[in-house]
């Protein structure tokens, strides 16, 4: 009997296994983007503690620097016999040194960092706010106060690393909130100089009010360099280290894999911002930026005691900075209508979580319209209650308005130009400041009817520049490049 072949069965059944076994492919690394990694780590302990330290203090220092202004402007005036205009022009030279370095320091905070020139910002403004309290002459007042206000606009940058470490759902809330520091610090100011200016002078008061930016900076280590701008510049070590300290501190995780971002040669370039993409954003902000007025309150209201007094009183001596110093009325006038400043935070926050960030800025520059129509209207109508309640409801709308183009300008540009991008708004908007102090102080009174109409009407165009603005940054993640916007 024949042997069985079984030789090709068995080398067809060796292919068949062969071919039927996949050949070992290299397994993927995972990766991840700084966006990935702050979405998982989550808003918890470390965040609160950053958020109690610069808006405690950051904010507090520079709200104090604004509300100096207005409180000490009468003194100097008294003491140095100043008029009109040079009592106007300490506010005006103060928000021109902001309007000029909040460029610079956007600019330079895109290029080396935000950490460092927020260090820089509170040096220098802690420096030259000390050196205030020294001042021999008026001119030096004015010198050393426009440089203090050079030095303050570099914390919109505190802003700016807040805004790099939030996860997205948390940005309309909690960017918001230190905005109770900043009237702690207001009120502070208002209630230390009813106290200090009648008993020690103004002086004492310049020093005292520099604490805060002297206390911030024995925390500075505790503040770290933003993520998103270390890993823009190529290094990927700093941003992982970044991120494993807010991990740890949060009781969290990173994600595993390799941290993953394009790097950004070019940033910070003005050239950036008037892009196509930019453009219609760009000069809408700006528009929209103009409209925040600064009301400088140092000489814009008296009680109605004093006004009988002032009745068939020379010209001159009626005149609002000439020699008045604030009566205790006008303190609590101050402190009244600086409460107002954070009455609309929780509408606020509400109509950017719910509404959208134009919709809600729309809105209340809308009202911010009606209330100076409002004013006009009443304008033979003069009791001083009325008008501390329109003065609380502008500053509630006027501080509503600001929050709200401060939070929407820092989400909606990326990273390559986010400070540039906040310090070029920050710009148009001290514009109106340094022109404020001079409608309200030295045009005639006989004129003031058409400043409600000029205010009024300048809102109505930023509320139909906020209503049609390209781009809704509610729930949307914060762009690295411009690749991320077309």
């Amino acid at each position: 009997m024949a042997a069985k072949w079984t030789e090709p069965v068995t080398i067809i059944s060796l292919r068949e296994l062969n071919l039927g076994t996949p050949e070992p492919q290299p397994k993927e690394s995972k990766t991840f983007t700084v966006e990935d990694a702050v979405e998982t780590i989550g808003f918890r302990r470390f965040h609160i503690a950053l958020f109690l330290i610069m808006g405690g203090m950051g904010v507090s220092a520079w709200r104090s620097s604004e509300s100096i202004i207005a409180v000490v402007s009468p003194v100097i005036c008294c003491e140095w016999q100043l008029e009109n205009w040079q009592g106007a022009l300490v506010t005006t030279m103060v928000f021109f040194g902001y309007m000029v370095f909040s460029i610079l320091f956007g600019l330079l905070a895109d290029r080396y960092g935000r950490w460092k020139i927020l260090l820089i910002s509170f040096l220098w403004g802690a420096y030259f706010s000390l050196l205030t309290s020294f001042s021999p002459s008026y001119i030096w007042f004015v010198f050393l106060r426009t440089m203090v206000g050079c030095g303050v606009s570099g914390h919109a940058q505190g802003l700016i690393i807040k805004t790099e470490c939030l996860p997205t759902k948390y940005r309309g809330c909690m960017l918001l909130l230190p905005q109770v520091f900043g009237l702690a610090g207001s009120l502070l100011i208002i209630g230390l100089a009813s106290v200090v200016i009648p008993t020690i002078g103004w002086r004492w008061l310049i020093c005292i009010t520099s604490i805060p930016g002297i206390l911030l900076l024995m925390a500075f280590m505790f503040i770290p360099e933003s993520a998103r701008f270390s890993v823009s510049t190529g290094n990927t070590q700093a941003a992982l280290v970044t991120l494993e300290r807010i991990a740890k501190m949060n009781r969290s995780v990173v994600l595993e894999g390799k941290l993953v971002e394009p790097i950004l040669e070019k940033r910070g370039r003005f050239t950036d911002l008037l892009d196509a993409k930019y453009l219609r954003t760009t000069l809408q902000i700006w528009v929209i930026c103009a409209e925040l007025l600064e009301r400088d309150l140092a000489c814009g209201l008296r009680s109605e005691s004093e006004a009988v007094v002032t009745v068939g009183v020379s010209e001159e001596s009626q005149s609002p900075c000439h020699c008045q110093v604030f009566a205790p009325s006008d303190y609590q006038t101050m402190i009244i209508s600086t409460i107002g400043e954070i009455a609309l935070n929780p509408v606020t926050i509400l109509g950017i979580n719910f509404l959208g960030r134009r919709l809600s800025l729309s809105i209340t520059v809308g009202c911010t319209a009606s209330s100076f129509s409002s004013i006009f209207a009443l304008q033979g109508i003069c009791f001083l209650a009325g008008l501390i309640g329109f003065l609380f409801m502008l500053r509630a709308l006027v501080a509503s308005n600001f929050n709200t183009i401060y939070i929407y300008t820092a989400e909606v540009y990326p990273t390559m130009m986010r400070s540039l991008g906040m310090g070029t708004g920050g710009s148009p908007c001290r514009i109106g400041a340094m022109v404020a102090p001079f409608i309200s102080q030295v045009q005639p009174r006989v004129h003031h009817f058409w400043e409600p109409c000029l205010f009024s009407s300048v809102c109505v165009v930023c509320a139909i520049s906020a209503f049609t603005l390209p781009i809704e940054t509610k729930g949307r993640a914060l762009q690295v490049s411009d690749a991320g916007l077309s």
